[in-house]
């Protein structure tokens, strides 16, 4: 009989549904109790610790009441968040996971998590590089970048790639994907600092700050003369119908995310989408789920080209569970820089 350990451990909940774009008092840090084994009867399942916490876009609309069909549930008031995390195996009846693993995958909001059939967990075999990394360029934002650039927008050397959110978790990657193929790359950010970043750090050709542009078109014309052949959007709306409108011929849009619309009341429509008939456009959404199959192959191209510094990575790391809150909800007003991430604990 194993020794059933009961000990507190902090939690992040969510206290009643958002309306409109959440705050941090949407949130609260919560002391509860859970058993360091995973219980006999329960087969197929592992105790973990959480060593590192993604913050997402997405989150942003799984706080809102479910009201339609969505690709992520929304969480439950009252019960921790959930998303992508590092973990540490402290328990296990799975047999494919023994005490000591690392993995990265789907997990909760709290310092131990017992979770059960754990199909969206993927083993750390790499642990010569930051295990902070799996929850950023060697985790979903990673795969993300490279599903929706390389296969998605069938990228060519010399063509012209425009990335909005440049600076983020996945714009970052994808921009630098591009320069390693020979393109011409240019970005939006919320920042001058950002800017300065996407051209000095990620070795961007062209960026401006969306922020202090009146208009788009003359910014987005200014980058590219000749017109866009892809453009990797992760934030629709204004951005996307101005885009439409600077498109080359057979131009790919690969739809990543639209974080300008989560959680608006009325999202505004798009007025440029005859752009997409005239000049043949490819726009194609995508989820992450469906690149999964391709994380080995992604491994083999990403790890030799961080080893050897010609790509970089930014992350902006919150410390502790109890920045949380913080860290969460400033990544829906641009307040962070680079890859956003919450340390559990220091390993």
């Amino acid at each position: 009989m194993v020794e059933e350990v009961l000990i507190s451990h902090k939690q992040v909940v969510l206290k009643n549904y958002v309306i409109g774009f959440p705050q941090e008092s949407d949130l609260e840090i919560i002391t509860s109790s859970i058993k360091l084994n995973v219980p006999e009867a329960i087969q197929d399942a592992v105790l973990v610790k959480n060593l590192y916490l993604s913050c997402d876009p997405y989150m942003c609309g799984c706080m809102s009441k479910p009201i339609r069909p969505c690709i992520v549930s929304s969480f439950e008031p009252g019960k921790p968040l959930y998303g992508f995390g590092v973990i540490k195996v402290v328990d296990s009846t799975h047999p494919n996971y023994k005490k000591g693993d690392l993995a990265w995958g789907f997990t909760k909001w709290e310092e131990h998590s017992l979770i059960i059939s754990p199909r969206l967990l993927f083993k750390i075999h790499h642990t010569d590089l930051p295990l902070s990394y799996y929850t950023g360029i060697l985790g979903v934002p990673g795969i993300t970048a490279y599903g929706g650039f390389h296969e998605v927008c069938s990228p060519k050397k010399g063509e012209y790639v425009f990335v909005s959110a440049a600076s983020g978790a996945i714009g970052q990657i994808v921009g630098q994907f591009a320069k390693l193929l020979g393109c011409y790359v240019a970005g939006s950010a919320g920042s001058n600092e950002k800017v300065d970043m996407l051209k000095n750090k990620f070795r961007f050709d062209e960026a401006f700050n969306y922020k202090e542009e009146s208009d788009l078109d003359a910014a987005l014309k200014s980058c590219f003369p000749e017109g866009i052949d892809i453009y990797f959007d992760s934030v629709g709306g204004k951005m996307l119908d101005t885009v439409l409108l600077n498109m080359r011929i057979r131009g790919r849009i690969a739809a990543c995310g639209m974080i300008s619309r989560y959680n608006l009341d009325k999202p505004e429509g798009l007025r440029n989408l005859m752009s997409i008939i005239g000049k043949r456009v490819h726009v194609e959404g995508f989820v992450t789920g469906d690149f999964y199959h391709l994380y080995p192959k992604f491994l083999e191209l990403i790890i030799p080209y961080i080893k050897q510094d010609e790509i970089v990575y930014v992350e902006d790391v919150g410390e502790g569970l109890e920045s949380g809150p913080t860290s969460l909800i400033g990544l829906f007003t641009g307040r962070n820089v680079g890859k956003q991430l919450v340390v559990v604990t220091h390993e």
